[in-house]
């Protein structure tokens, strides 16, 4: 890592760090931050430096087990499952992740998590001197267990430790660390430092270090004072939290927003995933995190990044050099963090739509004409640093954001469980189709991304609420003022419609006497 890069990632640290007001916010962010959503990024980025490794023990454990060499089919199949199943492992986490939150806790499902984090490093760590590949497969089944959880977890913990008015910026810090963990997986794989051959199970386990680290830091801060008064009415404990994580001026106020929030909620159980669709007040805030999740892994991201690298080729640009982009969005979203509480979070979420639209139209266009002139590749990397950094700028940070604030207490857990699952079926979804995709399109496959876009805008320009500043219970009304305008409609149409005013006679179901 060269000056400039290190500068990049200092700027990172102090513009999300000047966003708190104190040191204790700003440490438990952290806390929860790296064995939470560092996790999921460390993961997904890490297995891609020992590819090759991987498959060399495969093809030589098959041969000496059967005495026979495994077929490019069966090699190919068990590294699509190794790196797969990551997400299987994921959505298994994402189910039980908010019930765990329930029961034990915010910050007590965190620090449970980290046991499927070291069991998932042992059994990666111990696959090469046992000659067990199956152990791989095992182990990054519960690595996507882990990150499935933190990634439930920790914006539901970020998101009810935060100040009124510090939620967003608090809040990027989940993206922040997924950022930070990609990064951090591609540095640590690197040749020079455990990217050889022989070091590739020390690579892999790798894993139980952020693990360690949120074991040591995470038990100092307390648990989400709105978990401790509305879930178990422990007052005083929350008293105590808010005073540690807040200061004492500023403890008096969210304490009353979490008493006006357990006063409203009083006698109501914490739902289940199902119990939303059953609850209409809530049917446009489900709809909505529904729709906002599928999109963060259906808007192009994963296609940019496959066409990344042949941009960079036709540029004249060394691949090995694609990972620093990742600082580049690593930067967008602290820029995010800081301007999302003064923007709010509709116009960053919209506008990163906006952009990613437009670049989806420049980058077909540059692609269809990349040999029209030596100028075009290089359009095409400004396309796809452009894509990416719009992508941080709002769907990346934002959407996990709105899924604590579109929610009350009793019904959040549910929500990210709902959230969660969604997101990782999309990623599986667009894993498994992304590929045929791109060989019936090619280029075009933009389009499709383009109206995904086009699409998600209109739907948060009309239905999507800013939220900034505003407590949960502010929101809740919000959405409660466009259900009864919806149900309004709905009479008005009754009322205008041509059986009534010309007065036709409903058929009864009463049997003729």
């Amino acid at each position: 890592m060269n000056i400039n890069d290190t500068e990049t990632l200092l700027f990172v640290c102090l513009s999300f760090c000047l966003q708190l007001p104190n040191k204790s916010l700003l440490l438990a962010v952290c806390a929860a931050g790296i064995g939470g959503t560092f996790q999921y990024g460390y993961n997904i980025s890490v297995i891609n430096a020992p590819t090759a490794y991987v498959q060399d023990f495969i093809n030589q454990t098959w041969s000496k087990r059967y005495q026979t060499q495994i077929s490019d089919d069966g090699l190919t199949l068990l590294w699509s499952t190794i790196v797969s199943i990551f997400t299987l492992g994921g959505l298994t986490g994402a189910m039980i992740g908010g019930t765990l939150s329930v029961r034990v806790g915010r910050k007590g499902t965190l620090l449970t998590n980290n046991i499927f984090a070291f069991l998932a490093a042992l059994l990666m760590g111990l696959s090469y001197p046992t000659g067990l590949f199956e152990l791989l497969i095992i182990g990054r089944f519960i690595s996507g267990l882990n990150a499935g959880i933190s990634i439930c977890v920790q914006p539901l913990y970020l998101g009810e430790i935060a100040p009124t008015s510090l939620r967003g910026a608090m809040g990027m810090g989940t993206s922040i660390f997924i950022t930070g963990g990609i990064f951090t997986g591609q540095v640590i794989g690197l040749r020079e430092l455990l990217g050889k051959e022989e070091y590739w199970p020390i690579l892999l386990s790798t894993t139980c270090i952020p693990a360690f680290l949120q074991l040591l830091i995470l038990p100092w801060f307390p648990e989400s004072p709105r978990y401790l008064l509305i879930d178990k009415g422990d007052e005083e404990g929350c008293k105590k939290a808010l005073k540690q994580l807040h200061g004492i001026a500023d403890c008096d106020g969210e304490r009353e927003d979490i008493e006006k929030e357990r006063n409203n909620l009083s006698g109501l159980q914490a739902k289940k995933p199902w119990e939303l669709f059953a609850d209409r007040s809530l049917r446009w805030q489900v709809l909505t995190i529904i729709l906002l999740n599928a999109a963060q892994q259906l808007n192009g991201i994963n296609a940019i990044y496959f066409y990344a690298g042949y941009v960079f080729k036709q540029s004249g640009i060394p691949t090995d050099k694609i990972p620093y982009a990742t600082v580049g969005t690593g930067a967008c979203e602290c820029i995010t963090g800081m301007l999302i509480d003064c923007l709010g979070r509709k116009v960053l979420i919209m506008g990163g739509y906006t952009l990613m639209a437009i670049c989806c139209i420049l980058f077909t266009l540059t692609l269809t004409f990349q040999e029209a002139s030596p100028v075009v590749p290089y359009l095409s990397m400004v396309c796809v640093f452009a894509f990416i950094l719009s992508f941080g700028l709002g769907p990346g940070g934002v959407t996990n954001i709105l899924t604590t604030e579109l929610f009350t207490q009793n019904s959040r857990p549910a929500a990210y469980m709902l959230a969660g699952s969604v997101n990782w079926s999309s990623f599986f979804f667009i894993g498994l189709v992304f590929p045929f995709i791109v060989l019936g399109l090619k280029q075009y496959c933009f389009l499709v991304f383009l109206v995904i876009c086009c699409l998600v805008i209109i739907y948060i320009f009309l239905v999507v609420p800013e939220t900034k500043n505003k407590t949960f219970l502010e929101i809740q009304n919000e959405f409660h003022k466009m259900q009864y305008a919806h149900m309004m409609m709905q009479g008005l149409r009754l009322t205008l419609s041509p059986a009534t005013l010309l007065g036709t006679p409903t058929i009864s179901n009463q049997p003729i006497m």
